[in-house]
């Protein structure tokens, strides 16, 4: 247990989440996954999502004004971190459960793996079922490569992560946006590279031509990008990274959430007249979430 824990707590004090725990087992398992059907939103975990809450997934639904005249449904989605402990089997059934909201608009804020990946083309294939559905777009995160990710166990650069959504046909944003008519109306969407691999540019993403007048969002995987990001105008900001703190103990909170902003670690936050939403994120680092359930978070923007 020592030696599982200890590079866990040393990842933390670069905020990164994650702390191993036992799984339930035996009559209390049953009851878990009983209460689970009874609620509907049981999407179970695959082998090997072992511990507690992992596959527990919820959908968590917010309405957030932003200046549009129709209603417009966004699925976002962050964190997957296809790895060992989180199989493409969980992943398409999040994908499905999300899906029959029938969104308008998907966002992918992110993580798409932890460290190395191989199995790269039936990846592509489960996300391609997200871009034939809407219009999916995507930003990058610290795991997806970098400086960041290459000092540890990951990629030191993006191609691997960028081939795999080129073959999805979800739209990459890094450093860039892009006006998207949807219907009758216009939405422009900036995306942002991740600061922890220096690759975060709000520059040279904002100057992009967009539509006048019409409201903006940010796809930015870091939430503590939005310090950066204020001198820009936009109206949301659709971020991830937190994992809503994935292990969470009673009265103490979000102990190893990696970012300085400890006060805005998951859910819908108004920062100096500003939407921020950051999703709890759907995979986990170490197999572990403890009193913070997965979530795929539709939003409805008006």
């Amino acid at each position: 247990m020592r030696r599982a824990i200890l590079p866990l707590l040393l990842e933390s004090l670069q905020f990164a989440p994650g702390v191993p725990a036992r799984a339930p087992s035996g009559p209390r398992r049953r009851l878990i996954h009983a209460r689970l059907r009874h609620r509907n939103l049981d999407a179970p975990p695959a082998p090997p999502m072992r511990f507690w809450e992992s596959g527990w997934i919820d959908i968590a639904r917010h309405d957030i004004p932003i200046g549009l005249r129709e209603p417009l449904r966004v699925l976002h989605l962050s964190d997957l971190h296809a790895s060992r402990v989180v199989s493409l089997g969980y992943l398409e059934r999040v994908f499905e459960l999300g899906l029959e909201h029938k969104p308008h608009l998907i966002c992918l804020t992110g993580d798409f793996i932890t460290w190395k990946y191989n199995a790269y083309d039936p990846y592509a294939a489960a996300l391609k079922r997200l871009s034939r559905a809407a219009p999916t777009f995507a930003c990058l995160g610290n795991h997806d490569g970098g400086p960041w990710a290459g000092s540890r166990l990951g990629y030191a650069s993006a191609h691997p992560v960028r081939r795999l959504l080129r073959q999805a046909g979800v739209t990459l944003l890094h450093n860039r946006g892009c006006a998207l008519q949807l219907g009758s109306q216009c939405l422009n969407l900036v995306g942002v590279g991740d600061p922890w691999n220096d690759e975060c540019h709000p520059e040279a993403a904002f100057a992009t031509p967009l539509e006048p007048g019409a409201p903006t969002v940010v796809l930015s995987h870091n939430p503590d990008t939005k310090t950066l990001l204020a001198p820009f105008h936009w109206s949301l900001m659709l971020s991830g990274h937190t994992h809503g703190g994935q292990w969470l103990l009673p009265g103490l909170g979000a102990l190893l959430a990696p970012v300085r902003d400890k006060h805005r670690v998951r859910g819908l936050h108004l920062w100096r007249g500003r939407w921020v939403y950051i999703t709890k994120g759907v995979g986990n680092l170490h197999g572990l979430r403890l009193n913070c359930r997965p979530e795929a978070a539709l939003l409805t923007l008006s």
